[in-house]
Parts: C-alpha cells; sequence; structure tokens
C-alpha cells in the first residue's frame, strides 16, 4: 500500500511546528546558559570561551540544523509534493539531531535534562518522527526522488531563471567534457573555459553596471550569484563552479572600502574577466586566525614593501590581481585592527609554479599545493621578499589603513553564500549520478533501485540537498533584503558538512566503481572534502562567527531583559 503523503497527514504542519518551537526554547536555554559560563560582568571573556569550545562547536552545529528545519517547516503552495514531503523529513531529522545534540551539551554545562527529556519522550514528538522517519516512509520517498524531473526546486525571478539555464548549457556543453581530464591530469584550467565565461559575463555578477558589471546598483543580486555558482558547481567544482568566487570576495572588499579611482581602475576589468583573481588570507602558521596575521608591510617611499608567507591561495598563478590581507601596524597587539589589504598587481602565469621579480629587486614567487581533489584552479603557496607595492594599491589609501579585517569580512559573507551555493551544486551532481548508477546496476537479478536500503539512503540524500538549498536561497533573500552575515556561515556550515555525507554515499552506492577515478562520483567525493575546510574552516566558522554570535546576542537580551525589570520597578 503506497503510504500517505506527509505533506498531507492531518496537522503535520502545526505538529512539526510545535515541536520546532519546543526544540528552539530548548536551544535558546543552552546558549544563554553556555553564554554566561563564558563571560564576566555581561562580556565574553576568551579564556572562558576556549573552556567551552566543544558545547560552542555544537551549539552551531544544531543552531544550523535547527534553522533548516524551521525553514523546511514553512509551508510553500507552489512546493511540490515530494518536496514538501522531503523538506519535512528531513526537518524531522534535523530536529532529533539537535535535541542529541543538546543532550550533551546540556550534561556539559551542568542543566537540568528534565525539559529535554520531556520533549524526546513526548508523544507529539513520537508522532511526527513515527510519520517522518519510517523506513517504509523514506523507502517510498526515495523511488519517487528517482523518478522525479527535480527536486529541491526554489522559486527564481525570470531573469535568474533564464541565467542559470544558459549556464546550465554552458556547463553541459563545455565544463563537464573538460572537467574529468582536468581533474585526472591536474591541468590548470583551460583558457576556452574561461573566454566562455568571460562571454557570458560570469565575472561581473557581483559588480555593479556602473563599473561594468550586471548587478543591479541597488541590490547585492545574491540569488543570482547562488544560481550561477550552484549550477556550475554541478558541472565541476574546480573547473568552473569556484571561478567566481574570488571576483566576488574582491569585488565586495573593493565596493565596501576602496577609493573610486581603485574601482574605476579594477572593477571594469574584473567583471570584463580580463583581471582574474586570487585571495592571500591564510599563512602557514596562523590559518584561519586573521587576528594573528603576520605577513608584514613595511613603509617605503611610495608605497609598501611586502615580506612573508600566504598559503591556500587559490588560483594564484593565472591570476593577474592578488588581495593580500597584510600587517601594516608592526604592533601584534593590534591584533585584526592592524591588518590592511593590499591590491598587488602580477602576470598571469599558468603551469604550477611562478617566479615574478620587480624592476627594484622585489620578488614574489608561488608553487602549486598538491592536492587530492579541487584540481583545476591549484592552491598555492606564496613567498613575498621585498616586494613593492604602490600607495595607490592600498585598499582605500591612507583611509583604509588597518581596515583590511573588515572589507575582508565584506566579502566573505558573499563567498561563504558561494560556497554553500558550490555544495547544493556538487550535492545535485552526486545524488543524480547515484541515482542513474542504482538504475542501471544490477543485483540479484533486480536494479539496485528496487533494494528497500537504496530507497532509504536516496531519500537522505535528497532530504539534505534539498534543505541545504532551500535554507541558501532563503538566505540569499534575507541578505538582498537585509543583513544575515552570520546566517550566511550557518547556511555554510550546513551545506558544507551535508556535501561531503551526500557524496559518500553517492560513492557508497555505486560500491567498488566509485573508488575508481573513472566515475565522476570519486571526484565529487574528494571535491566535497575541501568545502569545510576554505572559506572559514568549520571550527572556525562554529567557534569564532557563529558560537560568538549566539551568545553576544543572548547577552544583550539578557541585559535588555534586566533594565527592563529595574525600570518597571
Amino acid at each position: 500500500m503506497t503510504p500517505i503523503a506527509l505533506s498531507a497527514q492531518p496537522g503535520i504542519y502545526p505538529l512539526a511546528s510545535n515541536i520546532a518551537s519546543r526544540v528552539r526554547g530548548l536551544f535558546d536555554a543552552a546558549v544563554a546558559q553556555v553564554a554566561r559560563q563564558c563571560s564576566s560582568e555581561g562580556r565574553l571573556v576568551a579564556a572562558l570561551l576556549d573552556r567551552q569550545q566543544f558545547t560552542s562547536y555544537e551549539l552551531a552545529m544544531a543552531s544550523a540544523e535547527l534553522l533548516a528545519a524551521e525553514t523546511g517547516f514553512v509551508p510553500d503552495a507552489q512546493a511540490s509534493a515530494l518536496d514538501a514531503d522531503l523538506a519535512l523529513a528531513a526537518g524531522c531529522e534535523a530536529l532529533v539531531s539537535v535535541v542529541q545534540r543538546l543532550e550533551a551539551i546540556y550534561i556539559s554545562a551542568g542543566m537540568a535534562m528534565q525539559g529535554l527529556n520531556d520533549l524526546a519522550c513526548s508523544a507529539d514528538m513520537g508522532r511526527f518522527r513515527a510519520l517522518a522517519c519510517h523506513a517504509d516512509v523514506l523507502a517510498h520517498l526515495g523511488a519517487q526522488v528517482a523518478v522525479a524531473d527535480d527536486v529541491g526546486v526554489v522559486r527564481l525571478s525570470e531573469s535568474v531563471a533564464m541565467a542559470q539555464d544558459a549556464f546550465q548549457r554552458f556547463g553541459h556543453d563545455v565544463v563537464k567534457p573538460l572537467a574529468e581530464q582536468i581533474h585526472r591530469e591536474d591541468l590548470m584550467i583551460p583558457e576556452p573555459l574561461l573566454q566562455g565565461m568571460r562571454d557570458m559575463g560570469a565575472f561581473g555578477l557581483s559588480i555593479p553596471e556602473e563599473f561594468g558589471g550586471s548587478a543591479s546598483n541597488t541590490s547585492q543580486d545574491v540569488l543570482m550569484m547562488l544560481a550561477v555558482t550552484e549550477t556550475l558547481s554541478e558541472a565541476s567544482l574546480a573547473a568552473a563552479g569556484s571561478l567566481i568566487t574570488r571576483p566576488e570576495i574582491l569585488s565586495r572588499a573593493l565596493l565596501a572600502g576602496g577609493t573610486l579611482k581603485q574601482k574605476e581602475d579594477l572593477l571594469p576589468a574584473i567583471a570584463a574577466g580580463e583581471l582574474l583573481c586570487a585571495i592571500a588570507i591564510t599563512e602557514p602558521d596562523f590559518g584561519s586566525d586573521a587576528a594573528s596575521l603576520a605577513l608584514k608591510g613595511t613603509r617605503t617611499e611610495g608605497g609598501w614593501l611586502l615580506n612573508g608567507a600566504k598559503t591556500w591561495c587559490t588560483f594564484a598563478g593565472k591570476a593577474g590581481l592578488l588581495m593580500v590581507v597584510t600587517r601594516t601596524n608592526p604592533d601584534k597587539s593590534a591584533g585584526h585592527k592592524g591588518l590592511s589589504i593590499m591590491l598587488v598587481e602580477k602576470p598571469s602565469y599558468d603551469g604550477h609554479e611562478f617566479s615574478f621579480s620587480q624592476d627594484g629587486g622585489g620578488l614574489l614567487t608561488g608553487h602549486a599545493i598538491p592536492t587530492i581533489g579541487y584540481r583545476g584552479m591549484h592552491s598555492f603557496d606564496l613567498h613575498f621578499e621585498n616586494f613593492f607595492v604602490a600607495d595607490d594599491r592600498l585598499l582605500g589609501e591612507e583611509g583604509g589603513l588597518g581596515k583590511g579585517f573588515y572589507y575582508t569580512m565584506a566579502g566573505m559573507t558573499g563567498g561563504r553564500m558561494q560556497t554553500a551555493a558550490r555544495a547544493c551544486g556538487v550535492m545535485r551532481a552526486a545524488l543524480y549520478a547515484a541515482i542513474r548508477y542504482a538504475q542501471d546496476r544490477r543485483v540479484f537479478g533486480s536494479p539496485l533501485m528496487n533494494m528497500p536500503l537504496t530507497q532509504v539512503k536516496i531519500a537522505k540524500m535528497a532530504m539534505r540537498f534539498a534543505s541545504c538549498r532551500k535554507l541558501t536561497y532563503a538566505i540569499g533573500q534575507r541578505l538582498e533584503e537585509s543583513g544575515a552575515q552570520m546566517e550566511a556561515s550557518l547556511a555554510k556550515l550546513l551545506a558544507c558538512r551535508s556535501a561531503e555525507l551526500v557524496t559518500r554515499e553517492a560513492l557508497q552506492i555505486h560500491g567498488g566503481m566509485g573508488y575508481a577515478e573513472e566515475t565522476a562520483v570519486s571526484r565529487y567525493f574528494v571535491d566535497a572534502r575541501v568545502l569545510s575546510i576554505f572559506e572559514g574552516a568549520e571550527e572556525t566558522l562554529a567557534l569564532k562567527i557563529i558560537a560568538k554570535s549566539l551568545f553576544e546576542t543572548a547577552l544583550a537580551s539578557s541585559s535588555a531583559a534586566l533594565r527592563e525589570h529595574v525600570h518597571a520597578d
């Protein structure tokens, strides 16, 4: 007998929302308690935060899962019955995970477990799990996913949908035929692919029309950027999906802090794809710890001399413009307030290493880092020796001194949203590769797709993909309307972790063939692994951005409530 669609079950949405609301209350209580344990006189204390790294990390992961569930529980009259069912099932699975995380958090924080236990054992939770997590329900969902035209559909404006269609054709016709060779032979991205991206205006998506791009002068056009990035990443993360992330970050930093002349000089060339970009933030000894970055910029006549090293600078060889986060204040106690951005121009090089000598003796060398995946763009180690940068290439010129961290963050929000979209693209590619293989592969006389375990696996992969996609685009819409910087980090955190799980299951469904380099799914698997590392490593994102923001909000709310109480008295 065919199970009744989840979304057609009487009262399913109020049930789901009620449970989510109860989980949210328990989550907020945990955040408030840990915030108190990490603070003194209403302010967070670094040493106390460090003691709570495990609980902070778990709270960040729980925050992402909870937001995804809440987003999925909002009824959408335009969604297909299958997408509505996937959202409910994904939300149920996410809430179960959040409750499990909260159990460990409550124990570590010394909180009473009664409310958490009451929810876990409640009739409502039991009914919801019986409806949404039953193996037969999930198997039925998986069978539906296998024959559906698409899942995880999001509503896009006509202009965004048209761009997405155009880039899908480009991905299919140009990127996919090259992707496997680029990965297997560790090649640089070929010029025909880059030229195709230029011709389609891909490098100007985040740049306003007044500076030669296609973005509105009044909007960030986040949804356009997400749709194009996701589509290109489905074709190949390394050969196409990541190409527009670097111009996204650098352009937004320029728009946030650049002088008018800097914008007029650089943005049109970036938009046209004439000036390819790379971002140099990470250093060998400091990783994602921006406040400790040490590459030194020393004043000299007419500009600055750069000395030091950067690492994991993606596309640095081919790029003609590097955004280099530089310590211009020699006093390290200044932390992130001592950082500035240098706009370093250099020749474009093919190959895995380069050396650029300036007339005055300055030297910049680069060497590509061998990696298990994400090949094509290549990430470089860079070394600067008395490398001269003119005053007019200090971002913001004199007014930009010490503001490099803030300009970088202005770009990183978009970069993190792009990374969430990239993860969605990789998940979609892996999901449909798994479906095709399971339909073709016969095991014990029957298609692998007919096996209940395979159907459940496909359902869970589709649930994660659809949930992350809906969350990513929902946050993208909020960014266009207002803020949501912290939520961008949540989208990246969840989507990147999910991409690892989805590609892992896709490879597993392929069996031995999944481990063979000749199948695309092996590339999806190794490419997905990098997503939780770059644009903010998972742990740094969880501890330094998400958890810290949660705690600061909780402390501010507590202080406001106390002031209101005192005023009332």
